[in-house]
């Protein structure tokens, strides 16, 4: 590989989440020193990811089936809707074991500074959602950040009326917390404890 294309390879992979350029340059190393048992196996992987991997119509999850295997399961609760704000966190519930319910994801919480509005996200998708599938109660399971608490308030302020009992999860997660950074054992703790949102 010449050192334009290992300097290209190092570029990519720094542009990825956690990954700077020092983290990049070892990445890159070690699979360009071990092609057959690390980057053909990526190349392969990466290749039937764009191919399988789709986008759920109805919950917004990732999976190899459409609607995804979440939505089409019998044994969820299809009558608790929890919003969240990407997949990242509905893997992060999962991994508890803990919640048996439906998800919805939004793509994102509202930003006045990055100019992310209501529009940009999928809370008409959600409402929808709540109105077509009898949902009984909708999780607020956003962030802790400023963001994500201005729009668990407005999705709060759009259902008021229409009768869904509306919870979030509890503080036991930190304010400015992700979920997904969080341990399963908080992470369960919140949906046990969670409370009305007035």
């Amino acid at each position: 590989m010449s050192e334009n294309g290992l300097q290209h390879l190092i570029k990519i992979l720094a542009g990825l989440p956690a990954l700077g350029p020092r983290s990049a340059r070892r990445i890159a190393l070690h699979m360009v020193t071990k092609k057959q048992s690390v980057m053909e196996p990526l190349i392969q992987a990466l290749i039937e990811a764009e191919k399988n991997i789709k986008t759920c119509d109805t919950c917004g999850n990732l999976d190899t089936v459409v609607p995804c295997s979440l939505c089409q399961s019998h044994s969820r609760d299809k009558k608790t809707l929890c919003i969240v704000a990407s997949v990242a966190d509905i893997w992060a519930i999962e991994r508890t074991g803990h919640f048996k319910g439906l998800y919805h994801v939004l793509g994102g919480v509202l930003s006045s500074i990055d100019g992310i509005r209501p529009e940009d996200l999928g809370i008409s998708d959600m409402l929808s959602r709540i109105d077509n599938e009898n949902i009984q109660e909708v999780i607020l399971a956003l962030s802790a950040t400023v963001n994500g608490q201005t729009t668990s308030h407005y999705i709060a302020d759009r259902l008021e009326g229409t009768g869904v009992t509306i919870t979030g999860l509890a503080r036991g997660i930190p304010v400015g917390g992700e979920l997904d950074y969080l341990d399963d054992s908080t992470i369960t703790t919140a949906f046990k404890s969670r409370k009305e949102i007035a």
